[in-house]
């Protein structure tokens, strides 16, 4: 039996670090707050939650529900779930209109309280509910943070510390071939999960379907002799879930193999430099980093529909 998630952590905007004209996430809360023995907590984690970099917004974003891959120094992967959604947060910056008044020729000078002017706006921060699991159940892990979310924004009268030590101290998942679980992580929801059949054979759900309906058979064809050759593929799209979904889908087609080198779903902006390795990978990063990955050489690059 294994453990549903083995960490739940709260990431939010570095508003010190913003007075230092740097923009980056913190950790704000993380249970539980020592590592467990068999999975040690993987540093970097906010990186992973806001991709394109993390930064103040003029409007506000609709949640936003992705899954970011981790793998640890063992090869293990680590699946990050994250639901993203903003927090208002007031702006108020002052200035003093002048730093002395001129004395006028004849009279002496006043010396007098400077008045300030004071700009209100109302900025927008993103904050982030991550699970992190060694299980990849991505389905469960988007109902189980909509639940957290939901009672979270509605102040729904069910302690967050009782859904989040029940899903992860309490939800205990059969290996592959077990039988269904039945559970409830404390809101009056009802849920279950099926583990897979087999321990080897890959779970694509859609993902594979999808990858030949975007791209289509002969360059899906090409793309697998790539991977089978081990060149460097790399995908772009303005989705999130699309890039998580292609790379799984990719990885997939390999079955009885599995993919051992770089494979990185979800690449944050600051480790764009992650393409300039030698090695063959795998790797998702959003449309907005194009203009600087396209000069890179020896790379198959691979457009999603948005």
């Amino acid at each position: 039996m294994s453990r549903l998630a083995d960490y739940f952590v709260v990431v939010g905007y570095d508003h010190e670090k913003e007075r230092s004209g740097i923009s980056s996430g913190i950790i704000l809360q993380r249970f539980p707050e020592k590592d467990w023995p068999d999975t040690p907590f993987i540093e970097g984690i906010e990186w992973f939650c806001q991709p394109q970099g993390w930064a103040l917004s003029t409007d506000r974003q609709e949640p936003q529900f992705f899954v970011s891959v981790l793998t640890d120094i063992d090869a293990n992967r680590h699946y990050c779930a994250c639901l993203c959604f903003n927090e208002t947060v007031s702006i108020t910056p002052s200035k003093p209109v002048d730093e002395e008044e001129d004395a006028v020729e004849g009279e002496t000078a006043l010396v007098r309280p400077l008045p300030t002017i004071t700009h209100h706006s109302i900025m927008y921060a993103p904050k982030c509910l991550v699970l992190v699991s060694r299980l990849d159940y991505i389905e469960t892990f988007r109902n189980c943070l909509g639940i957290i979310y939901t009672v979270y924004i509605e102040n729904v009268g069910v302690p967050l510390e009782t859904l989040v030590g029940n899903i992860i101290g309490c939800i205990q998942v059969p290996p592959p071939g077990g039988p269904q679980v039945r559970f409830s992580i404390g809101a009056g929801d009802r849920q279950a999960l099926q583990p897979p059949i087999s321990p080897s054979l890959p779970v694509t759900h859609t993902s594979v379907n999808l990858l030949f309906q975007q791209l289509g058979i002969r360059n899906v064809l090409v793309l697998f002799c790539a991977i089978m050759t081990e060149h460097k593929i790399l995908f772009h799209s303005k989705s999130y879930n699309r890039l998580t979904e292609a790379c799984r889908a990719l990885t997939a087609l390999m079955y009885p193999f599995r993919y051992n080198h770089v494979y990185i779903p979800l690449l944050p902006a600051p480790l764009v430099e992650v393409l300039s390795t030698p090695t063959p990978f795998v790797i998702g990063v959003h449309s907005s980093l194009k203009t600087e990955v396209s000069d890179m050489v020896s790379i198959s690059f691979v457009i999603l529909g948005a």
